[in-house]
């Protein structure tokens, strides 16, 4: 393994360089350190071949939906419908966040946009209750982590569009079980929280209000229900669900809540062209980096050391775990999945780790990046929002992530508990 390829990364990335542009210069030197100046040529193509899967047609249809449904104002139905569920629970709009959080995840899959939609509306709601404004950013930034975990999952699209060897079917079911634990350990943690601090309660559980609130809300909650139905059913491809779920998600807010207007979808679409440009670019970076990756025998060479480590399977999944929390605390999500998975996925596989456990396990542990210093985009979005310093919100989300490294050591120990679902729906369908 050349040592150059990695020394152009690492310093290319501490001066700031955009990511994409680290993977594709590293990229670069190390076709060149392997066979030469002709090598070059093999980079276009390789750019063109990470972009080029059917597949990723998927990836602006989730975008898209996404858009549309938070211009469609569904996060105040949401919460209406949740807050309904909690009554005098002390800390009750701290436990709506966190259901929120579980519910919007089957309609967005990304964590920033959940933060972004559930916290302009939560947060301040919470600052008139009485919650100190950094936990609310806190309680806000680690919930919203859980929707890249809950299908539809862009990260799990780019995942499976990384490796190609892994069906996105199976990697979306396999997310249900670890992002409702997830969604568990958050309550945990807030109901602890919101008993020692005396929290807001609300009035009594009504189940005419519950009701409801459940019905205004039920047309957006059949968008996840559409598109994992059709895609687990057999009925429609992933591509096709998605598309599906965008054109169902545009009739809804225009006709349904008649509260998309003309210039929300040009907004929304504007906003899916930008977002779906960097996602494509980073996989076309990423599979320059990729091809280098397995030619040079770096997941071959990661077995070896994990390997050397111990060779007993927990502890060599715990020391990939720490590598990959520390890639996440200075990587995004998405760069970090196309740059890490290449290499450590197929060095565990010939471990002998189950692929679908490790990918699971993969990006649970890379998405705790969203809320780590120094990057930690949704805790610094949540932050802004509250009107707080990051540190504060930090420290305020110490107990959440507890509760986050939890849930991903079960599901590292326990690899029945991501299996048996995907196990499941291949003996019914």
């Amino acid at each position: 393994m050349g040592i150059i390829p990695v020394v152009v990364f690492v310093v290319l990335a501490a001066i700031g360089l955009p990511i994409a542009l680290v993977m594709i210069v590293a990229g670069l030197s190390g076709a060149i350190s392997i066979g030469g100046i002709g090598f070059i040529e093999i980079i276009a193509d390789r750019f063109y071949s990470g972009v080029a899967g059917f597949l990723l047609i998927a990836v602006p249809y989730f975008i898209f939906t996404a858009e549309l449904m938070n211009r469609a104002k569904l996060t105040d139905r949401l919460v209406a419908f949740a807050n309904s569920l909690f009554g005098k629970a002390p800390g009750a709009l701290s436990h709506v966040n966190v259901i929120v959080s579980i519910l919007f995840a089957g309609l967005t899959g990304a964590a920033v946009t959940d933060t972004v939609a559930i916290g302009k509306t939560l947060i301040p709601a919470m600052k008139r209750e009485g919650y100190h404004a950094d936990y609310a950013a806190a309680v806000t930034a680690c919930s919203s982590i859980i929707g890249p975990i809950i299908p539809p999952s862009i990260i799990m699209v780019v995942y499976a569009a990384t490796l190609r060897n892994l069906s996105l079917i199976d990697l979306f079911v396999a997310g249900l079980v670890p992002g409702l634990m997830m969604g568990g350990a958050l309550l945990m943690v807030s109901g602890w929280i919101s008993w020692r601090r005396d929290y807001a309660s609300h009035t009594d559980i009504k189940f005419k209000h519950i009701l409801g609130t459940g019905v205004r809300a039920f047309p957006a909650l059949m968008i996840p229900v559409i598109i994992l139905g059709g895609i687990v059913s057999g009925i429609t491809t992933v591509t096709e669900a998605a598309g599906l779920g965008a054109i169902y998600a545009l009739m809804v807010g225009v006709f349904g809540y008649r509260t998309l207007r003309l210039r929300d979808i040009v907004d929304s679409l504007v906003s899916t062209v930008k977002f779906s440009g960097v996602v494509f670019f980073l996989l076309g970076a990423s599979t320059i980096l990729g091809w280098y990756v397995v030619r040079s025998g770096i997941a071959r060479s990661s077995a070896e050391f994990i390997a050397m480590v111990s060779t007993v399977p927990i502890i060599q999944m715990f020391v990939v775990n720490v590598l990959l929390i520390i890639i996440g605390m200075f990587v995004d999500v998405l760069p970090a999945i196309v740059i890490a998975a290449p290499a450590l996925a197929p060095a565990m596989i010939q471990l002998g780790f189950d692929p679908l456990h490790f990918a699971v396990v993969m990006l649970l542990a890379l998405n705790l990046g969203n809320i780590t210093p120094p990057v930690g985009m949704t805790l610094m979005v949540g932050s802004k929002i509250a009107g707080v310093t990051y540190e504060s919100a930090f420290r305020q989300s110490i107990p959440f992530i507890i509760g986050h490294l939890v849930v991903l050591a079960v599901a590292s120990v326990f690899p029945q508990l991501i299996l048996w679902l995907p196990n499941l729906v291949k003996n019914v369908f």
